[in-house]
């Protein structure tokens, strides 16, 4: 709301008030109580906080007067003109709004991320395989390119929606992503992420710059896996396998509702990589148990999923899946001659199913030297301890990597 109102040039100082107005409620709340609605409280604080930095720094009274003359606008009680092409949730506007064609591809995931989902810099790096460094130097990039654009969130077109839109996807995938796995070292899920996620893409899914196959397939793919969260996580919160879960936990008017959207995306000719991963999905899903699920199913959707987005990570989880049909053996065969790219090569992903299908196969020496690199490279504490409890040297069952 307060980058709508100065422009998105001024993010650098928007965050800074918002961070200042955050600050302050922990101060005054902790002493006087909740105010009686604290988004307005929130809000007019860090407007008043923004508009005096805006004075103080750089004199633009043209600002400052129409900031005046604008009544302060709250969650509760704002009038806020539309057009009628334009999205009318504020976060999933300036989501447009940063997925500008001139900034390259990665700072606009990398802002978008930090400035408007709330990761952190460790966060991003992870999500993205690149190095805290890169998602340094990929947001301030973004930040100039925005600095010098001015764009304001209410003049886009219908033509700048339509092109900007997948890489809107994109934002939200990862968003539901970093919540279902989440890799902040105190939290193995974060269901607020996952929540946040499904509700600007139901926003975005019945709104006509949004309203397509590949929205509905990512709604779908959301949906089924936000059913499954409450059983992937023991009493101690620690992370369970898919074969692990209970199913009776499993939420099935959520199940059915992913089905419902993954219907809806059939319309069209349009087959993007979130069918194929929504199709993984239902197939988990539908299946009465573990060991009565369809892989060669599963293995069909990533072999088309690897057609249409071609990636290693995408191969790896065919292996997995072909494992689960077929054997180890004929999962390593998948992977056979394949090396990781360096992007991956220093994630804990492939060094763990490398690790579960070596010692399935029984390859002991190179299963336990694949299983040292996977714990070293896992990134939270909740992971490291589901490697180290299922790639435990002479386990009793064979191993699967965690879905």
């Amino acid at each position: 709301m307060l980058s709508r109102r100065v422009g998105v040039q001024h993010i650098e100082a928007v965050e800074d008030a918002a961070q200042s107005a955050l600050m302050t409620a922990l101060e005054s709340w902790t002493v006087a109580g909740l105010p009686d609605n604290p988004s307005a409280w929130l809000f007019r604080v860090a407007h008043n906080s923004l508009v005096g930095e805006l004075r103080q720094r750089t004199r633009r009274r043209r600002i400052l007067e129409q900031n005046a003359t604008e009544g302060i606008g709250t969650p509760d009680n704002a009038v806020e003109p539309f057009l009628a092409g334009e999205v009318q949730d504020d976060l999933l506007r300036m989501l447009f709004v940063c997925c500008d064609d001139v900034i390259p591809v990665e700072s606009q995931l990398v802002f978008a991320l930090k400035t408007l989902c709330g990761f952190d810099i460790r966060e991003i790096a992870h999500r993205l395989f690149t190095s805290e460094t890169n998602v340094y130097k990929r947001l301030g990039r973004a930040r100039s390119r925005l600095r010098e654009l001015r764009p304001r969130t209410d003049e886009l077109t219908a033509g700048q929606y339509s092109s900007r839109l997948p890489a809107v996807h994109k934002i939200l995938y990862l968003l539901f992503t970093e919540g279902y796995l989440s890799s902040h070292a105190e939290t193995a899920i974060r269901r607020e992420l996952c929540n946040e996620a499904i509700r600007l893409a139901a926003i975005l899914a019945e709104h006509p710059v949004g309203r397509a196959p590949e929205t509905s397939a990512l709604l779908a793919l959301m949906h089924l896996h936000s059913a499954r969260m409450t059983a992937r996580q023991d009493g101690s919160g620690g992370l369970l396998l898919l074969e692990e879960q209970d199913r009776d936990l499993w939420d099935r008017q959520e199940i059915q509702i992913g089905l419902e959207w993954l219907a809806r995306s059939a319309q069209g000719d349009v087959f993007s990589r979130y069918h194929a991963e929504a199709g993984v999905a239902a197939q988990h899903c539908l299946a009465p148990s573990f060991e009565e699920t369809r892989w060669d199913k599963v293995v069909e959707c990533y072999s088309l999923l690897e057609q249409i987005a071609p990636s290693a990570i995408h191969k790896l989880n065919r292996a997995v899946a072909v494992a689960e049909w077929q054997g180890p053996a004929a999962g390593l065969a998948v992977l056979d001659d394949a090396a990781p790219p360096t992007w991956l090569a220093g994630s804990y992903l492939w060094a763990a199913v490398l690790a579960d299908l070596h010692q399935r196969c029984g390859n002991a020496p190179t299963a336990n030297g694949y299983r040292t690199l996977a714990l070293k490279a896992a990134p939270t504490p909740a992971i490291r301890e589901l490697l180290r409890r299922r790639l435990r040297t002479g386990a009793g069952r064979p191993t699967r990597r965690c879905t």
